[in-house]
């Protein structure tokens, strides 16, 4: 087989896992808001989530037990800020606005990164990127329909920014978390002890003791259908943490960071189309052009940044792809 047919093959299949990591990245808001719904605290599943994905991914920890040494301000911006923060912001948020609205308006992140990089680090940026964050915006008013006084809850939408601007700082602290001539330190045991950490913190804010563990025992409620609990738990620690961290980081390994962060996309549009589906959450046609153009805003502003700004690798990127591109581009 040729290298240019290799090559071919290689980013067929990182394109197939970039997919499977949006899909799988897009169903946890509906799979974790029924248990919401039937009792449980949005912290408490989060903590399940993490604690969950962290036992999982021990081993690896234990593989990298060197990089709590090397690394230790990395691993912890990774579990206080791209684990602990955003997740627990993003499931508060979705428990009192719908799935779509709250993810839509964490995707104001990248835009939110090259404010960032031009009035604080004072570098350029490109005018189609300061397009991308201009119609991120305005889809983002569409999204939350501020001529009608925000039909959404102000706590909410307070929420999702939050869990946006916690992916905004641990973008720049990855950025400076790889230093030149250094070697990058292994994804897949960043994440692991990220996940720790991620965990460790969560145990303390969330105090899981104080828990209804009896919700696990019992079903919730997906749009009039019954579903155990404790699959909807298996589903967001295995295929929407453990699974989508793991594909997303393969994908990477065959994708440019660019590319895989434009797939990346696709998680905001998956997660509309499942709260749709799964949920009964539909949304109004303003609301879902708004949210095609925070998308379209999004994507041009992920990928219109100069290849030579050290912006442009933590702009074009999700969170939870930021450190395995690191480990594994060139």
């Amino acid at each position: 087989m040729s290298e240019s047919s290799q090559g071919s093959h290689g980013k067929g299949a990182g394109l197939g896992l970039a997919l499977v990591s949006a899909l799988a990245f897009g169903g946890s808001g509906v799979a974790a808001k029924p248990l919401i719904e039937a009792g449980l605290d949005p912290l408490h599943v989060v903590w399940l989530r993490v604690t969950g994905a962290a036992l999982v991914m021990l081993p690896l920890a234990v593989r990298h037990r060197s990089l709590p040494r090397r690394r230790p301000a990395l691993l912890a911006g990774f579990g206080l800020l791209a684990v602990a923060g955003v997740q627990a912001c993003y499931f508060a948020a979705l428990s009192r606005i719908p799935v779509g609205v709250a993810l839509l308006v964490e995707y104001l992140a990248p835009a939110l990164v090259l404010g960032w990089v031009r009035f604080v680090q004072r570098r350029p940026v490109t005018r189609a990127a300061a397009l991308g964050v201009v119609l991120a915006a305005g889809g983002l008013a569409c999204v939350v329909e501020v001529w009608s006084g925000l039909s959404f809850d102000p706590l909410g939408l307070l929420f999702a920014l939050a869990a946006a601007c916690c992916q905004v700082g641990y973008f720049v602290l990855a950025d400076q978390g790889s230093d030149a001539g250094e070697e990058a330190p292994d994804p897949l045991g960043v994440i692991a002890y990220g996940l720790l950490v991620g965990a460790a913190v969560l145990t303390v804010v969330a105090r899981p003791w104080t828990m209804r563990w009896s919700v696990l025992t019992g079903s919730a409620e997906m749009n009039g259908t019954v579903v155990p609990a404790v699959v909807l738990l298996a589903w967001i620690v295995l295929i929407a943490t453990v699974a989508a961290y793991v594909t997303g980081v393969l994908s990477v390994r065959r994708l440019s960071p660019q590319v895989a962060g434009v797939v990346a996309c696709l998680e905001a549009v998956v997660a509309t189309v499942l709260a749709w589906v799964l949920l009964g959450e539909h949304l109004s046609a303003p609301q879902l052009v708004g949210g095609l153009v925070v998308l379209i805003g999004a994507f041009i502003a992920q990928s219109s940044t100069p290849a030579k700004n050290s912006a442009e690798p933590v702009a074009s990127r999700g969170p939870d792809r930021e450190l395995s591109a690191r480990g594994t581009s060139a």
